[in-house]
């Protein structure tokens, strides 16, 4: 799977978005977009909320192989965060997009986006933040693949120009030299908290490339959320990643067991895996 045009949306109310795409727009090379076999990015700009699905201009979306969405991310805890995750609501959608449905996504893509910002971030010194992956959450819901990535959690990040500098090289860097990995095993995830501590571990520290990940508070799982992140995954998916712990109880353990089986998916548990 190569990509080769890309498309950076953001929001024009959202100050990381317009932190992140003005500190893009320095590596941006007009004369790279007009060639046919070098990868290249547009910026979408739109008025309404980055979630919002309203207004959205699909048939623009449409002309691009892979869509990144660059966003401020909010948290109680006030954070300082630069985070990763694909979108789509596993069930009620409360922030843009539709109940149930998830947006397409590389594995491939995000963990080379995963590792190149934990990269970047040692490389700016930028020991302040924490980077992480969140599960899959929120709107837009568009049927092309795509990733959002994010500087937390208050308006004092979303404005460091700092932060923005790092995601923008982040971004390019991985447009530029993004390659199919044959050789990566991919896994959806399942379980755990909102931002992922065993997953970033097994992101950043393994051969396995994290697609969508489903958290414990979304769970009891069903049959319909594990189809999602199968069709909605570009790559062939080789088992599902079980945060156990992170399962709530053991009948629910037992009962995502049996939909895997039924799907004919192996699985393994984090605490299996050297990270």
């Amino acid at each position: 799977m190569t990509y080769q045009k890309y498309l950076i949306i953001a929001s024009k109310k959202d100050p990381a978005g317009v932190n992140i795409t003005t500190q893009l727009s320095q590596f941006r090379n007009p004369l790279l977009s007009s060639m046919k076999n070098s990868p290249s990015f547009d910026f979408y700009l739109r008025e309404e909320e980055i979630v919002s699905d309203e207004n959205l201009d699909l048939d623009k979306i449409s002309k691009y192989d892979f869509i990144i969405f660059a966003s401020k991310h909010q948290s109680k805890e006030k954070i300082k965060s630069l985070s990763i995750h694909a979108p789509g609501n596993w069930k009620k959608n409360e922030f843009g997009g539709k109940e149930g449905k998830i947006c397409p996504t590389s594995a491939v893509f995000q963990k080379q986006l995963f590792e190149n910002l934990n990269k970047q971030v040692n490389e700016d010194k930028l020991k302040k933040y924490q980077v992480t992956l969140e599960c899959t959450h929120h709107g837009p819901l568009i049927n092309k693949p795509c990733i959002f990535i994010e500087i937390g959690s208050t308006e004092t990040e979303w404005k460091d120009r700092r932060a923005g500098f790092t995601i923008a090289k982040t971004i390019v860097d991985t447009i530029e030299n993004f390659k199919e990995n044959p050789y990566n095993e991919i896994v959806i995830g399942i379980g755990g908290p909102h931002y992922c501590p065993n997953f970033n571990k097994i992101q950043l520290n393994s051969n396995y490339a994290i697609s969508h990940i489903i958290p414990g508070y979304t769970l009891p799982l069903t049959e319909e959320m594990i189809k999602e992140a199968i069709e909605k995954t570009k790559e062939e998916i080789d088992f599902v990643l079980l945060d156990w712990k992170g399962l709530t109880n053991a009948e629910e353990r037992g009962r995502i067991t049996k939909i895997l089986d039924k799907f004919y998916l192996k699985y393994k548990k984090t605490s299996e895996i050297k990270k």
